[in-house]
């Protein structure tokens, strides 16, 4: 049996006095690929952030390997350090004079790891072995202002792999990549899941890379209208349910409010 990495119970959360997410209640299991879908609006960014603790939640319990979320948002640093979230902007200034190596290697020293008696032999492998999971040993010395888009991304997920993870929450990682770099992030994603037998937890508009690689679904629109794999919640009446008359091969490339 399979490990419980995540487990939401009865989660509301409100934005001012708007009910954003409405008694969501779910689990994500070690190894398994879970996206959330749903319409513009629908919460999907609030309720990662509140499994986050990045925003306050009104009422529900969260669980990440097994330690509760505090009402103040914070879970034990050992367990912060196995989580990985990527937002869908993460913004920096492309003009800093900064390589890629040595954007990597924040995702190390954040986590207190860049101490004297750790030395930086310890560092160098960690950022070079991120890179090569991500096939950008390349991109190693290159200034992050001449990286195109889909190097970005990939430089990026580095970032979040330079040390060992459990969980990896996403929101909508490839926004912004044409066809062909999406498609490639996916199976990017999808091999590395196979290979760290990560959990992972994602926004994502594309239905159909969805139900190409992900092992389940969550539809939410402010409630959690249903969840199982992909053939059963991406079916044309639950779709029809949650988007309305767009529901056809939605593709959405706006961000969420």
């Amino acid at each position: 049996m399979r490990e419980t990495v995540l487990a939401v119970e009865g989660l509301t959360v409100y934005r001012g006095t708007y009910e954003a997410v409405q008694d969501v209640s779910f689990s994500l299991e070690q190894g398994t690929d879970m996206a959330i879908v749903g319409p513009n609006g629908a919460g999907k960014s609030t309720l990662i952030q509140a499994v986050l603790g990045i925003l306050p939640r009104q009422s529900g319990e969260v669980t990440i390997l097994g330690q509760s979320l505090s009402r103040s948002g914070v879970l034990p640093m050992p367990v912060r350090q196995q989580i990985a979230y990527l937002p869908q902007n993460f913004l920096f200034d492309r003009r800093l004079p900064m390589t890629v190596a040595e954007l990597v290697g924040l995702g190390w020293d954040q986590l207190g790891l860049s101490l004297p008696w750790v030395g930086g032999r310890a560092r160098r492998l960690a950022i070079r072995q991120a890179l090569v999971q991500v096939d950008a040993t390349h991109l190693m010395h290159q200034p992050l202002s001449g990286l195109s888009g889909g190097e970005t991304k990939r430089v990026l997920l580095a970032y979040c792999l330079v040390r060992p993870r459990r969980l990896l929450i996403l929101d909508e990682a490839p926004a912004g990549l044409d066809i062909r770099n999406e498609s490639d992030f996916y199976e990017l994603l999808h091999a590395l899941k196979q290979e760290q037998g990560w959990a992972i937890l994602q926004i994502s508009h594309d239905l159909e890379m969805v139900r190409k690689t992900c092992d389940r679904v969550l539809c939410l629109n402010r409630r959690l209208l249903c969840q199982g794999g992909p053939d059963l919640v991406l079916s044309p009446d639950n779709l029809a349910t949650a988007y309305g008359s767009e529901f056809v091969r939605y593709r959405h490339q706006h961000s969420e409010n």
